[in-house]
């Protein structure tokens, strides 16, 4: 009996280190990179952290719309794609493993999602309002219903989704009027904007949680915000999924011919295809497509598309790039960002909220400001990630994760011959 329950405990532990997809890792890291640009410039882009009066100010008013173009064309949308698809991809190497391992894959799993949902809720209600985890956990579960689905139910649906799963949400949410009764432009507005400045700037901290609190109720939750990005997550979930279950991505040296010729199908279209639709937003915006704003859907589905483009050419380029000489040098500096991923989204998300609220920064700063601190502070995340993981076999999160799930907590520290 104590034999059974030893062999059982093996099968549902944490994978070790020698068995993880490096490739996972480096692009789990160059993702987060992204996502720390993109929250660092949709917080000043949104109206949540300055004014238009404020921006305009500004010594870099006149080079911040380049800074954005660049944002807008590399990385907007393109790096959360990314992020969501290695979700579903480390969902499918995980059911993958435990199953051929005998584990209990399903109770463990779901376990996991859980205590990702509290930490998603803790993190967006006291740290930081743009959250993505509570989201992850939600649309995690729906994939785990559909784990048994056939390989092309998840591609099909999962490009229908892709493409057209923002739009599909907003579309439903708005035929139930519930966003007119609930939600509001006015969180986005330069008073609502003054008002987190002020409460920022007298240190009150609880003030400023509230108000974000409110927020994320009446826009995000009560107004159906979540629909959307909901639809728009599971579609990458469901293309991550389908990838594992090929396995290109954990015998990627056998497919190499496969990822060069789609990196230079997928990248060069899609970066084209941004480009058109930031043309249709420049022109629609000055004027040159008419007095109406029918030209929106047109820059919407040319970025929809774009999108899952570019990021596939990231996604193969990074592949590619791991296969030797300097790029493998290169990209391998970010593979303990990606194994203490939670752990640095987390980090990330005070990082910014300090960064506008408590350092000061909010109203102060532009684009291209932003993109230069976001470059020094993943460089500080590079460095941190490695000094941890010199010593340690996980994250601080990821161990409490793992603890939690498991039931037992995973040795941390790395033996002394490890280090």
């Amino acid at each position: 009996m104590g034999q059974r329950r030893r062999n059982l405990q093996h099968a549902a532990a944490p994978v070790a280190e020698q068995q993880r997809v490096q490739e996972l890792d480096v692009l789990r890291g160059f993702a987060l990179f992204g996502v720390l640009v993109g929250c660092f410039t949709e917080y000043i882009r949104f109206g949540l952290t300055a004014t238009e009066e404020q921006l305009a100010a500004l010594s870099t008013a006149s080079v911040d719309p380049i800074s954005l173009f660049f944002v807008k064309l590399l990385v907007t949308d393109k790096a959360n794609t990314l992020f969501a698809f290695l979700f579903g991809l480390g969902f499918s190497i995980q059911m993958q493993r435990m199953s051929a391992r005998g584990a209990d894959f399903e109770a463990i799993y779901l376990r996991r999602l859980f205590i990702l949902l509290v930490f998603g809720w803790i993190h967006m209600l006291f740290i930081f309002p743009w959250d993505i985890l509570h989201l992850y956990a939600l649309m995690g579960l729906v994939l785990f219903a559909l784990r048994k689905r056939s390989d092309h139910f998840m591609l099909v649906g999962g490009v229908l989704l892709a493409l057209f799963g923002y739009m599909a949400g907003d579309w439903m949410v708005a035929q139930t009027g519930v966003r007119e009764l609930l939600a509001s432009d006015s969180w986005y507005e330069s008073a609502a904007t003054l008002e987190r400045q002020s409460l920022a700037a007298n240190g009150d901290y609880f003030g400023l949680t509230w108000h974000f609190v409110e927020m994320t109720w009446f826009d995000w939750i009560a107004g159906a915000g979540i629909v959307g990005f909901s639809l728009y997550a599971l579609g990458r979930f469901m293309l991550g999924n389908w990838v594992g279950r090929q396995g290109w991505l954990q015998h990627a040296g056998r497919y190499m011919t496969g990822y060069r010729r789609w990196l230079w199908r997928c990248l060069p279209l899609g970066l084209a295809l941004e480009l058109l639709s930031q043309a249709v937003a420049y022109a629609g915006n000055n004027g040159m497509l008419g007095a109406d704003d029918s030209w929106e859907l047109g820059e919407s589905a040319l970025h929809m598309v774009a999108t899952p483009l570019i990021s596939i050419g990231y996604l193969c380029a990074i592949v590619v790039g791991l296969q030797g000489g300097l790029g493998q040098r290169a990209l391998r500096l970010l593979a303990p960002v990606g194994k203490m991923a939670l752990t640095n989204y987390v980090l990330l998300g005070q990082i910014v909220v300090c960064s506008y609220y408590w350092f000061g920064l909010a109203g102060k700063v532009g684009i291209t400001h932003v993109v230069g601190l976001s470059v020094v502070t993943f460089a500080l995340q590079i460095a941190f990630s490695h000094w941890w993981m010199r010593s340690f076999l996980y994250g601080p999160l990821e161990w409490l994760w793992r603890g939690l799930t498991y039931g037992h907590w995973p040795q941390i520290r790395r033996r002394l011959s490890e280090q």
